[in-house]
């Protein structure tokens, strides 16, 4: 019997595979509960700002042949570049058998419009000031890390596990008005362009609300982030919601047995192998 969830498109973003604060295991878990008609991965999947060979372990490139399975199984993959995998940019529109790189994009849902993009367009110290932004990103990193131990001596103890990172964030008022002016702006935006839903990620808030302005008004949604929240969005019979890991009990899918039993070496042959057929033909060339 097929326990897994069937919803028509969810979406994805701020992973950051190759960092010490992502949450491959989680993500894989969440992964393998949904059969999606589409997967929208909406940014900072891999973050090739702070990518590092001495830092991809065996979870992260789980995840990366998870999505490439779930592609060669049909489900539709849009790949929205970001500011942590901005280098993808120069592969834009396109098209690798059922996965697609976009910047942005829009799709019809059951009769309204919505708008995908990741949302550093609006990040002004990412815009003007990149070496300021990526030394942020360094130091984020660093304060995961510190949170991780945090919570490994917290759990020891029995207590509730605590975020530095959203702590500092929800009580730094400069971090609650750039919240406020990103969701304002990428809403106004979507009015102004006639979009019902714009479904952004970059600023790891999960939220879906109602925007309204003299002009109209539009819902926005924020996926989250699987570093700190470990959140998604889920389109099905014409609703959106977020998908809670930690509310979730998803333990009968950890992983599926093919991917659990994969050496390391056999995952990166798995996701960069060659068929033969193809190399014949590149032969006769």
């Amino acid at each position: 019997m097929d326990l897994k969830r069937k919803v028509e498109i969810a979406v994805i973003s701020d992973v950051h595979l190759g960092t010490y604060g992502c949450h491959a295991k989680q993500l894989l878990t969440y992964l393998n509960s949904i059969q999606p008609k589409k997967l929208i991965l909406n940014g900072d999947i891999v973050d090739i700002w702070q990518f590092s060979k001495r830092y991809f372990p065996k979870p992260h490139l789980k995840v990366i042949k998870k999505i490439m399975d779930m592609a060669a199984d049909g489900v539709e993959v849009i790949y929205i570049t970001g500011n942590h995998d901005e280098m993808l940019r120069k592969f834009s529109d396109m098209t690798i058998g059922n996965i697609s790189i976009v910047d942005k994009k829009v799709l019809d849902l059951d009769g309204k419009k919505a708008w995908f993009f990741h949302g550093d367009v609006f990040d002004v110290s990412i815009q003007n000031a990149k070496w300021l932004a990526k030394l942020g990103g360094y130091g984020y990193d660093l304060l995961i890390l510190l949170n991780r131990a945090t919570n490994w001596c917290l759990e020891k103890l029995g207590k509730e596990k605590y975020s530095l990172s959203k702590r500092i964030k929800n009580s730094v008022k400069g971090a609650i008005k750039y919240i406020s002016d990103f969701e304002e702006v990428a809403s106004d935006l979507a009015i102004e362009n006639g979009y019902d839903y714009v479904i952004c990620g970059h600023i790891h808030q999960p939220k879906i609300l109602i925007k309204e302005n003299k002009f109209g008004k539009t819902m926005y949604l924020n996926s989250g982030d699987w570093v700190e929240n470990f959140t998604a969005l889920e389109y099905q019979f014409k609703r959106w919601k977020i998908y809670n890991y930690n509310k979730d009990k998803l333990s009968p899918f950890f992983a599926d047995e093919d991917i659990k039993e994969m050496e390391i070496k056999d995952l990166i042959a798995a996701i960069t192998i060659v068929e033969p057929e193809k190399k014949k033909k590149k032969k006769l060339n």
